[in-house]
């Protein structure tokens, strides 16, 4: 039997279906909207895993048939995911995660596959719903349902799911995920605006997700099935109160040492003196004696701050850590930061390209070309750790998309500075928020470049620890702050508004009191960090550094392109190699050149523009004799354009052979005297003769003056 759900959003149905396709899962779903259709399907096992943590895979992929698309490449079929694909397999996650039971050890696999793509809605966010839908009608144990919006503003007015020409015009793009009572997770990015507007965005979309969420709740009533009871292992007799008495004493104290490896290592060195001391009584309980022991931290902790507002560092809950910057740090670079905030630090590095070095993206929306990017690595020592590196995972690609996000509303135009950008973001230190560091360090690395940015922006990372009834919301968390509490909330922001937003919760919903709150405090650390940040540069250098490259851009007339490439690319490959400069021309006739040698540059500019430049009546060239006739001469007086020199016009009087006066070889100054409808050209010796030789209007001028 196949059951839809439909409502009206944007102008466009939006339809939720299921009994059609994959009947074998556990929960199968196809969402609608517009023309396109994404299918989500989820899996649970029958058993637990014997790992010690929940384990959830959420993968989101794009079909390029979608699209009516055949994918690049030599196997002509979908390969490893795109960055895209990632990031939205992480919204969807981050949307999921927070709402399974706490225990719960079964093994769950989400996958989200977009079918079909209309290129005027974007399915990442009809994935998030379409996820909650099929984990609400099956039976794994989750406490939802959710919905996923996405918001945008277009001329002051909210919209609700915006298509991709109105998310081109709009100052807004929100991702949120909310259930009935509050928003879940937010993710997003902003040119600029207030606290209070930001506010009223996640007010709206909170709104605009209930029909979402109640269309789930129906189709649940019709064809759920019932729940699994989640069966928690239940701990061996005694263990924990004997687990209790003997560490929570300990625990507390450790819990006062501020600085964290210390902190890190004598709780580490406590656990195992437990575990070692109730091996016998306790044999191959090792896993259950930790998880208590993890339990005890996490309550001291908590207690803690909503108690004593005291915190694991001793910093009250608005103080942010002490802040350092550094600039120009790497000599041959083109521009370089090292930011550093308590035990978090990155070093961002600026790399200018030109048109050639853009990437080209290939979407299902359709390709296009980024010149701005920003790529955030996260190495094993920042944290202390060994492990294997394997290329970029799902949290750097995540991160780094997050700080590209809120540093690219200060990225010039292309008009302004023709450059390709690329920041690298190298975390050398971790504990608190390194994405936050790096818009930090990507802002000012980018200034130190010489990048004419509008402003400096920066990111600050706020936490929340609650029991439900109280609350504590704190500044610029520490990672354990994070591990521990319930919030991990960034924003990032120049000092006019917030140009980019991210939330995670690990409870079931966030107050808009609380986020109101939290907002607030965020603007006023991200204003101190700001006046840090000014102070060790507050605008962009006036000179690129000398190794960069230097670029020219100027516009030809489309007509003359083809003469500039000449045949199979010849012309255009002699002036390369000439000069060492590279060049770019668009169907548009702009001509850009870039060379780090500025004189390379000038050299390019002066040979294009010869070659684009028209022929003009009256005007004198200084010509080259090309082929000599017996009525005349061919006469090169730009390059690629002759003009017959007639033997008429070669001298004032009447001469008998060309060859008498001219060679082939021979430099020559003509005037071009005529274009007939053709457009040949017609030159006159004689008359640039005459030119020559007039006194000119300025010398008269000046004899006058003498006398």
């Amino acid at each position: 039997m196949i059951i839809t759900k439909e409502i009206k959003l944007n102008e466009f149905t939006y339809s939720l279906e299921h009994g059609r396709v994959a009947k074998q899962a556990s929960g199968a779903v196809l969402v609608r909207f517009g023309d396109t259709v994404v299918l989500a399907t989820v899996v649970g096992s029958d058993e637990p895993s014997a790992q010690d943590f929940f384990p959830l895979s959420v993968d989101y992929r794009e079909k390029a048939y979608a699209a009516g698309k055949i994918p690049g490449g030599f196997f002509k079929r979908e390969g490893r995911p795109s960055e895209n694909e990632i990031l939205s397999s992480r919204l969807i996650d981050r949307s999921l995660r927070p709402l399974f039971p706490e225990g719960y050890r079964n093994e769950v696999q989400v996958m989200v596959t977009v079918l079909s793509a209309d290129k005027e809605n974007d399915p990442d966010v009809l994935g998030i719903t379409g996820a909650s839908a099929a984990l609400t009608i099956s039976d794994i144990p989750w406490d939802g349902p959710v919905a996923g919006i996405r918001v945008g503003r277009v001329n002051g007015k909210f919209i609700a799911n915006p298509t991709y020409d109105q998310l081109e015009v709009s100052d807004l793009d929100l991702v949120i995920t909310a259930n009935e009572e509050s928003i879940i997770m937010v993710e997003g990015e902003s040119w600029e605006i207030s606290e209070a507007d930001m506010l009223a965005a996640l007010e709206f979309g909170h709104q605009q997700a209930q029909p979402l969420i109640q269309m789930q709740k129906e189709l649940q009533q019709e064809i759920g099935k019932e729940k699994l009871q989640v069966a928690v292992p239940e701990l061996p007799e005694g263990l924990e109160d004997k687990v209790r008495s003997m560490a929570t004493d300990k625990i507390r104290e450790l819990l006062n040492i501020t600085e964290k490896k210390d902190r890190r290592t004598q709780l580490k060195e406590h656990y195992a003196q437990v575990v070692e001391s109730l091996q016998e009584t306790y044999p191959e309980s090792e896993a259950d004696i930790k998880e208590v022991l993890h339990k005890i931290e996490k309550e001291l902790t908590r207690k803690m701050i909503l108690d004593e507002s005291r915190r694991l560092d001793g910093r009250g809950m608005d103080d942010i850590r002490d802040i350092t910057c550094e600039v120009g740090l790497l000599p041959r670079t083109h521009g370089s930061c090292l930011f550093t905030r308590g035990q978090t630090q990155a070093l961002a590095v600026i790399t200018l390209g030109t048109k050639i070095d853009e990437q080209k993206m290939d979407e299902l929306e359709g390709e296009f070309f980024k010149s701005y990017m920003l790529h955030y690595n996260f190495p094993p020592f920042s944290v202390g750790e060994i492990r294997p590196l394997r290329g970029p995972g799902r949290r750097e690609i995540g991160h780094g998309f997050l700080a590209e996000r809120a540093l690219k509303p200060v990225i010039p135009a292309e008009e302004i500075f023709p450059y390709t950008i690329r920041i690298v973001s190298d975390i050398l230190e971790s504990n608190g928020s390194s994405s936050m560091a790096t818009v930090c360090a990507g802002s000012l690395a980018l200034m130190d470049a010489g990048v004419p940015t509008k402003d400096q922006v920066a990111g600050i990372a706020m936490g929340l620890v609650t029991d439900g009834d109280n609350y504590k919301i704190l500044t610029d968390i520490l990672g354990d702050e994070d591990h521990l509490g319930d919030m991990d909330f960034k924003v990032a922001g120049t000092k006019n508004g917030i140009t980019a937003f991210q939330m995670d919760i690990k409870i079931k919903g966030m107050k808009m009191q609380i986020m109101q709150e939290a907002l607030e405090k965020a603007r006023q650390a991200r204003l101190k960090i700001l006046d840090v940040m000014n102070r060790t540069l507050h605008e962009p250098r006036h000179e690129l550094s000398k190794y960069a490259p230097r670029i020219i851009s100027f516009k030809i007339n489309p007509e003359y392109i083809g003469a500039i490439i000449g045949p199979g690319g010849k012309i255009i490959r002699d002036i390369v190699d000439k000069t060492g400069a590279t060049i770019d021309i668009s169907d548009d006739g702009t001509v850009k050149i870039a060379s780090v040698e500025p004189r390379a540059g000038l050299m390019a500019k002066n040979i294009i523009e010869e070659l684009a430049e028209a022929p003009e009546i009256g005007k004198v060239y200084k010509g080259k004799v090309k082929k000599i006739t017996n009525f005349g001469a061919f006469v090169e007086i730009l390059p690629g354009k002759e003009g017959l020199l007639h033997i008429s016009e070669i001298e004032p009087f009447r001469i008998n052979r060309v060859e008498d006066v001219l060679n082939v070889g021979d430099e020559v100054l003509v005037k071009l005297i005529r274009i007939d409808d053709s457009g040949k050209l017609n030159l006159s010796r004689k008359a640039a003769m005459y030119d020559s030789e007039k006194p000119s209007l300025a010398r008269h001028k000046s004899d006058s003056r003498r006398r």
